[in-house]
Order: structure tokens, then sequence, then C-alpha cells
């Protein structure tokens, strides 16, 4: 679909329902940024993600907020229990200009979680990019293609009831049944099962028993 000048279209006629998704060829890096100007940091949608001239709309359904969340909370439960230092990005959105500019559902920075502490604006010039984005639901070939130009080193998917870890090799990604963040954990088994724990007895509920087993030491690291 066409662009021709995304600049001068009124931002009201951008009319995602939820649950739709809509990718737009052809668009400037100076477009994608009047466009994010024109919305405003505080809106809920859409989302936007933009990757070398395409432009990506995605209007999440409201089930889709809840199974990053969780994972979130998954994460920094596991991070805390090995005594390691995080700090939680959420959505911030993140450029490379003139190439890619993405906002991941979540994302966290662990390896280099004392370099970002500070961090209010992010510059990918020379500050690093997160070590971990998770998402949920669909996610599109121009998503991926945004994380690798900006080499964030792994991304999660949750989709269907199934987790897919990508790791970062040589500027693409490859599908692992690893974790490098987790490298001893079956992430791939455990975050599944612990959601389905959180929809079935609730989130409070998995997450203090997800707490009471790593301070036992009843997870295999």
């Amino acid at each position: 679909m066409p662009l021709v000048n995304l600049v001068k279209i009124p931002v009201q006629t951008i009319d995602l329902s939820p649950g739709s998704h809509l990718l737009i060829e052809d668009v400037t890096w100076e477009q994608y940024e009047a466009l994010l100007e024109d919305l405003g940091e505080d809106r809920h949608m859409p989302r936007i993600n933009y990757c070398n001239g395409t432009l990506e709309l995605m209007a999440p359904l409201p089930a889709h907020e809840r199974p990053h969340r969780i994972i979130a909370y998954i994460v920094t439960a596991i991070l805390d229990a090995q005594d390691r230092a995080w700090e939680d990005f959420g959505a911030t959105t993140f450029k490379k200009p003139k190439r890619a500019g993405l906002e991941p559902d979540t994302c966290f920075y662990i390896q280099n979680a004392e370099r970002a502490r500070a961090l209010m604006r992010m510059d990918m010039a020379s500050d690093p990019p997160p070590d971990l984005a998770i998402e949920a639901d669909v996610t599109s070939k121009t998503t991926l293609d945004a994380y690798a130009t900006l080499k964030v080193p792994e991304v999660w998917i949750y989709d269907n009831g199934k987790l897919a870890i990508y790791l970062l090799d040589n500027g693409d990604y490859r599908r692992s049944t690893e974790s490098a963040v987790f490298p001893y954990l079956p992430v791939t088994e455990l975050i599944p099962k612990l959601l389905a724990q959180a929809f079935a007895t609730g989130t409070s509920t998995m997450l203090r028993s997800l707490r009471q087993q790593l301070q036992a030491g009843e997870l295999d690291w």
C-alpha cells in the first residue's frame, strides 16, 4: 500500500480496530518520526514499528496485554532469585535513525542493567540495546527485522500457548530451544506452564508459588 505523504494525513484518520494490523510501504524516516510526534508519547494505540521503509501499525486485542505482563513478572522473579540486576524498560521506543524504530511489548536490560539504570532517553548510537525483548501474539517479519537492526540479542515471542526464543546470530535471528539469558532453565516449557497457572489460579498465586520454589531451590537451574 503506497503512501504519498503521511505527514499530511490527519492522525484522526488512523483508526484501527482491536486486533487489526497494517503494513505501509515506501515510508520515509521523516514521515515515521512525524507520525510519532503527532500521535504523542501518551497514546495507548496503535503500536508503531518501522524498518527500512516499511511502517507497521498494530492495534492489539485487550487480551494481548496480559501474557507479556505476566511473563515480565516471571522474568523478574527468576532474576531476583538469581541475585541479578535488571531494569524494565517496558514499551520504550527504540530507534536507529534512518533505518528502524520499534516499541516492544516489554523489554529488559540485564547484562547492561548498570549502563541503562539512569537512562531517560535512548540513543542507539551510544546506548546498548535491551538484552531481552518480549512480544505476545503474532509478530511480523518487519518487527523481527527491526529488532535485528537494533541488535537486540534475544527476543521471546509468546503465541497460542507456546514460547519461541530467537537469538541474534550474525545479524539474523535463529530459533533456539535455549535462552542465553537463562541458559540452565527450560524456558520454552516453563513460561507456558506458569502462564497457564496464572490464568487458572491468578497471577499473584502463581508468582507466590514460583518464588517459594525458587527460594527452596526446587526449580532445575
